[in-house]
């Protein structure tokens, strides 16, 4: 289980969890063939170590005692706002090379690497922009921006493929093997790495899992496509609520490389993401100084905050601080503001703003600064809240609740006007992801029966008559629902995640063997599980792709 006192250690479970035991290090990023390991490792294929190596003497020399790494230094800061490069390890010595031989100065991006492939395959890309200084600006806009994205696809070739969503999404590779040695183990969304490096996931047997992108994915061989395993495993004590990346998160910066994760009765623990330990540990307290869990979690942009959501509370604790002192903002304040648990937040990429949803139906607006309450949006949803995102340009806010059909796009230069809905099918109190591309133009998000919607923005009436948007693209993703949904940074590569708890049903005949004096049988509903984490491409096709046998959207349901 976790450690609750924050001192560190692997994490550890029995039973259902005790898959998430001796696995290797993560390195979070992409492995491709002849390229370097970390230190201490010896050289492999893409097939990781089966057992963990514990830290050596050098390495705890190098990134200093256990809770120090957490607080990321100011150059490294500065270094991680430049364009996010993704290497093999963070000790990389010998120099890289392309695949034609030539050396390079500087480590490859993960979007050199799928520009470089895209050229081999003659794939130049709509606007085919040149290689230059251009190449960092949306990775850094990305960073002050926050997790919605940001706008200027066409600054770097691998954005300016942006995704191709007039057509379905062809099926790469996913996950599912995992998820089927413990029963019910339905997934609860999956979130991409804010360097593009990897994705995390969260399921029922609360464990997290981190998994690298296929190195294939970038050489178009998609024929060729193994099943993905998760390189890193980090098992909690009870139910997960949320969890999320640290937004300045770099995988050639060790200090920065962690994650935050908040489950009942227990504190929000930070674990590293290369090693899986717990980083440091949080300790959020009731008036009655009883331990508290928070419901939702989010790192501020600039990474120096964790907000946690309570009910009628947000606190506020700093990174560089660990430990149970935090700064207590109450969302009511004289019987009135934001009542409920606070169960998600977002951060405004252009003001010093976020924002809170509750299960009370509603969203507030807040400063950054005192966390004053700036606006208070009407109650419009059928249902709480469980999802909201801003716009990268700031000006909107898209909202969603659990049992409600509608997601709402609300106009923040004219508060608690609804410019336009969007329809989809939520039918349980599971918390449904939705999701924006790096430009913001298209939404996307699934749905209780385990369709893909995608959404045109751009298409709404200009004179906000509040009418609902019609979606430009639906897919059939999995059989049962898609609960997440995440855009990569800057790759036309979308993830998704499915499942959810199966209730039984009474089976037939029942009313005869009730008034015979016997039991109702109780069985399973008649449905398809589908537990599992898909990798799907949303871009132009390249000529390798179009000869290769690609399972597509369509194939799927067969």
């Amino acid at each position: 289980m976790s450690d609750m006192d924050g001192s560190g250690g692997v994490a550890t479970a029995a039973g259902p969890d005790a898959e998430a035991e001796n696995e290797p290090p993560h390195a979070v990023s992409v492995l491709l063939k002849g390229e370097g390991l970390q230190i201490g490792e010896t050289p492999e294929l893409e097939v990781p170590p089966s057992a963990k190596r514990p830290r050596l003497k050098e390495e705890e020399e190098e990134l200093g005692p256990h809770v120090e790494p957490f607080s990321v230094p100011e150059e490294t800061a500065a270094e991680v706002n430049s364009m996010q490069e993704v290497s093999a390890t963070p000790a990389q010595e010998a120099p890289r090379q392309c695949e034609d031989g030539s050396e390079v100065e500087a480590e490859p991006t993960v979007s050199e690497r799928f520009e470089e492939e895209c050229h081999q395959n003659g794939d130049e890309g709509p606007d085919d922009a040149p290689e230059g200084e251009g190449e960092q600006k949306p990775e850094e806009e990305r960073d002050s921006g926050g997790s919605a994205g940001s706008p200027g696809e066409a600054e770097h070739p691998a954005c300016s493929l942006g995704l191709d969503l007039t057509q379905n999404p062809q099926m790469l590779t996913g996950a599912w093997d995992e998820y089927s040695s413990y029963p019910e183990n339905y997934l609860k969304g999956c979130k991409w790495a804010p360097d593009g490096s990897c994705i995390l996931t969260n399921s029922a047997d609360n464990v997290l899992r981190v998994y690298n992108i296929p190195p294939e994915v970038y050489s178009y061989n998609w024929d060729q496509l193994p099943q993905m395993s998760p390189v890193l495993r980090m098992a909690e004590g009870d139910t997960i609520y949320d969890y999320c990346w640290y937004p300045k998160m770099n995988s050639l910066d060790p200090h920065s490389c962690f994650l935050a994760s908040s489950s009942r009765d227990n504190p929000v623990h930070v674990w590293d993401a290369f090693y899986g330990d717990v980083r440091a540990s949080f300790r959020p307290y009731n008036h009655l100084d009883e331990l508290t869990a928070a419901h939702s979690l989010c790192f501020s942009p600039d990474g120096t905050q964790l907000y946690c959501g309570f009910d009628k509370t947000v606190r506020v604790f700093y990174t560089d601080r660990p430990g149970r002192d935090c700064e207590e903002r109450p969302t009511i304040v004289k019987k009135q503001g934001q009542s409920g648990i606070i169960s998600c937040f977002g951060f405004s990429p252009c003001q010093s703003v976020y924002a809170c949803g509750s299960y009370s139906r509603c969203a507030g607006l807040y400063s950054c600064q005192d966390g004053s309450l700036l606006a208070l949006l009407p109650t419009r949803h059928h249902g709480g809240l469980t999802h909201l995102l801003f716009s990268p340009d700031g000006n909107y806010l898209y909202t969603g609740g659990r049992k409600d059909p509608e997601i709402l796009c609300w106009d923040l230069r004219e508060p608690g006007k609804v410019v336009f809905s969007l329809k989809r099918n939520v039918a349980t109190n599971q918390r449904i992801y939705f999701d924006l591309d790096q430009s913001g133009r298209y939404l996307l998000s699934g749905d209780t029966k385990g369709v893909v919607w995608a959404w045109d923005t751009q298409t709404a009436p200009p004179d906000g008559s509040e009418e609902p948007l019609q979606p430009q693209l639906q897919f059939q993703a999995h059989w049962d629902c898609t609960n997440g949904i995440s855009v990569h940074p800057f790759m036309p590569l979308l993830a998704t995640s499915s499942g959810q708890r199966q209730f039984p049903w009474p089976s037939e005949g029942d009313s005869a063997s009730e008034g015979e004096g016997e039991e109702a049988v109780m069985v399973e509903q008649e449905s398809r599980q589908d537990n599992a984490l898909t990798l799907w491409w949303a871009g132009p096709l390249g000529p390798a792709t179009e000869a290769s046998p690609v399972q597509s959207a369509e194939a799927v349901e067969a």
